[in-house]
């Protein structure tokens, strides 16, 4: 697995973000972003993100596998004054000078907009992505909506509008959908090894955080959004088609397959991670698609 302590460093290139420390690399001649994990030196209030460099890499490399271009990552390590960390390698994918410009931005350029770029009320949303100038509407509420059936099922608990966004590229005064980015709020990135057990050994534990948390970011009547009841509810006619396009590109075997393979995460996190996978894809997406016809 790649050392990523002796890359060169990329000075001009910072990342904002709020969890985890960030720099900038070069690793075989192509830009990186590489995200730490957490000192730990948090509030009690706050959420720990212990494992959230893995979820980082597992959730990116399955929103590609169902065919939701997301960024590329690679897991690997780097000596932090004597102490080795893993830490998750981002692939820049504004490295040809393109610029990213995330939704809470051009929410802010809906001028008849009574709601600010940080509002995540989901009829806000949608009416921002009608409204917005800079791709397609169709084409951007297919990938919203795409998202949030992945979203779904990674348990994502932060898809602010903050995390993504759009490509501008200024050469050709064009702007595309960016690739997926920050997942590493996905695959409860909090959970410890005795919650871990918990949830592989008491069906209450894994109910619990299937039908009653993480919920979405966004809100529905000021409310965020249960990702169990607004799916089986299936009153949003563009969520429901996005189910039915998402729902049957998820192959099971190859994300178990793939998880396997991860370096640097224990068998318990692997029985883990594939187990809650599962649990979420039998007991949220597929009735939900069922319910669908």
């Amino acid at each position: 697995m790649p050392d990523f302590t002796d890359c060169r460093r990329l000075p001009g290139n910072a990342y904002a973000g709020a969890n985890g420390k960030k720099i900038g690399i070069e690793y075989k001649g192509e830009q990186y972003m590489l995200k730490f994990p957490p000192s730990g030196a948090q509030k009690k209030t706050e959420i720990s993100y212990t494992n959230s460099c893995f979820s980082e890499h597992i959730a990116s490399s399955i929103f590609n596998m169902a065919g939701v271009e997301a960024q590329k990552t690679i897991l690997g390590t780097f000596n932090v004054n004597g102490k080795t960390k893993i830490v998750c390698a981002c692939k820049d994918f504004t490295a040809d000078g393109s610029r990213l410009l995330d939704f809470c931005s051009i929410k802010n350029t809906v001028i008849d907009s009574e709601h600010n770029g940080t509002g995540t009320e989901l009829a806000d949303v949608l009416d921002t992505i009608e409204k917005q100038q800079f791709v397609n509407p169709q084409v951007l509420m297919e990938h919203f909506w795409n998202v949030f059936i992945m979203d779904a099922f990674l348990g994502n608990f932060n898809r602010h509008n903050g995390n993504w966004g759009f490509l501008y590229h200024p050469v050709h005064q064009q702007t595309s959908l960016a690739p997926v980015y920050d997942c590493g709020s996905c695959l409860l990135p909090q959970a410890d090894e005795a919650v871990m057990r918990a949830v592989l050994e008491d069906e209450k534990e894994l109910h619990a955080r299937i039908f009653r948390f993480p919920t979405s970011a966004l809100k529905y009547n000021e409310q965020k959004i249960n990702y169990f009841d607004f799916l089986m509810a299936a009153e949003n006619d563009d969520c429901n088609a996005a189910l039915k396009r998402m729902f049957p590109r998820i192959n099971m075997v190859e994300i178990s397959a793939f998880i396997d393979t991860v370096p640097y995460i224990s068998e318990l996190q692997k029985q883990f991670y594939k187990y809650y996978l599962n649990a979420r894809y039998e007991l949220i997406l597929s009735p939900a698609f069922s319910k669908r016809g």
